[in-house]
């Protein structure tokens, strides 16, 4: 069912104090009914009209998402909250009015409303499946039923805070190939677009026979006439495509596999996942989840089809008794290292340590790996540029050097 924006004016029923908001519900009615669900009295309820400058443009699968930084603080603030005794739907108050990221804050808005109407705090934020992953929302369902969800939402704090550190991390080392590489583009789109052309009128002035590599370069540059708008609304169809598919199943068996496979950036997209699946497990199994129940978490959120169909089969294995680190070691996208420190975890019952010790390897050399990653991709970029420039220098001075030495035969 769609649902629309309702802006609302109510008082609360002790103190009679005055309260303005607005809110998503399919209906008026749905919108009263959940201020009377939260102990307020609906005094006007109205949709929202947003019309011209004011009206907000929403293109499906293109919504702005939430940021894991703001997950990993609204985590940190509510398990704070909780630690000091705060009941929870008093907690999820204080936590959505300090809330700064605006779609998180109105989500929180409707995860409190479903959870004072009797929903579990799981079960609300399972209804909100772009916005919370499922790492978090089972996380939370396992915490409720064992009564640690204050510990719970530490854990996933922490988590949240690592993957946040390390995609700064590989962020930063791809800034300057990144913008290089924009650069050296813009570069060779000028060239083609402004000098090459200048440079085809002065030769067909002079009468000169162009050889083969101007004559080359000549013809992309009339070619960018219509292939560059060509190729600029192919970006951004495929841009718009790639946001409203990108997490489609059938996508995704495709990509993921080629992800791991790159020759460059294969290696480093390995062991971001390892890191990501190392510590998931390392949490779960600290905040007391059972074994195979913690695998198919990890499984869902492990953010990449081959890493989830190879946890799916090893939990497959422990479920017909097998160890954890027997089939773990028969899937090639898990280093022999891994399965070997499980099995050492196993021995000694230290799985979760042995896990988060993995974890932490990983991430080091994650960031190793971003490290020379982008000292290797800076002298490649630079040689490819001065290839491409250096080039396209030399097929336009070519044709003057052949002018020259006519000229000194004559």
């Amino acid at each position: 069912m769609s649902t629309l924006e309702f802006s609302y004016e109510a008082v609360t029923t002790k103190g009679g104090s005055a309260i303005k908001g607005t809110m998503e519900a399919p209906s008026s009615s749905a919108v009263a009914h959940k201020l009377r669900n939260q102990g307020l009295i609906p005094l006007r309820v109205a949709p929202v009209s947003r019309t011209g400058l004011n009206m907000e443009i929403k293109i499906p699968g293109l919504q702005r998402g939430v940021k894991t930084k703001s997950l990993a603080v609204f985590a940190r603030q509510l398990s704070t909250l909780l630690d000091a005794g705060l009941p929870l739907l008093r907690a999820l108050s204080v936590v959505t009015e300090q809330t700064e990221d605006e779609r998180l804050k109105e989500t929180l808005t409707t995860v409190h409303a479903d959870v004072e109407g009797g929903a579990s705090f799981s079960a609300a934020l399972a209804r909100h499946t772009r916005v919370f992953p499922p790492l978090m929302i089972n996380m939370v369902r396992v915490s409720e039923m064992g009564g640690f969800l204050a510990r719970s939402m530490r854990s996933i704090a922490d988590t949240f805070a690592g993957e946040v550190e390390l995609r700064q991390k590989v962020r930063g080392a791809m800034t300057y190939p990144v913008v290089v590489a924009c650069v050296a583009a813009v570069a060779v789109i000028v060239m083609m677009l402004f000098v090459v052309p200048v440079f085809e009128r002065m030769f067909d002035s002079m009468g000169a026979a162009l050889p083969l590599p101007t004559r080359m370069l000549i013809a992309v540059s009339h070619s960018m006439v219509w292939v560059l708008p060509l190729l600029i609304v192919a970006a951004v169809g495929g841009g718009i495509w790639w946001a409203r598919h990108r997490y489609d199943d059938a996508v995704r068996r495709r990509i993921d596999p080629l992800k791991l496979r790159l020759p460059v950036f294969g290696s480093l997209n390995q062991k971001i996942a390892i890191s990501r699946f190392a510590r998931n497990l390392s949490m779960m199994l600290s905040a007391g989840v059972p074994m195979l129940q913690a695998l198919a978490v990890v499984g869902q959120a492990a953010n990449n089809t081959v890493v989830a169909a190879a946890v799916e089969d090893v939990r497959s294995s422990m479920s017909r008794g097998r160890s954890f680190s027997a089939p773990l070691a028969s899937h090639p996208v898990f280093p022999s290292m891994v399965a070997q420190m499980a099995a050492v975890g196993e021995e000694s019952g230290s799985l979760g340590q042995m896990m988060d010790s993995i974890g932490d390897f990983y991430d080091k050399e994650v960031e190793t790996a971003a490290d020379q990653l982008s000292a290797s991709i800076e002298p490649l970029m630079i040689v490819v540029l001065g290839v491409v420039i250096g080039g396209m220098v030399i097929a336009l001075y070519l044709p003057m050097f052949s002018l020259y030495a006519n000229l000194q035969k004559s």
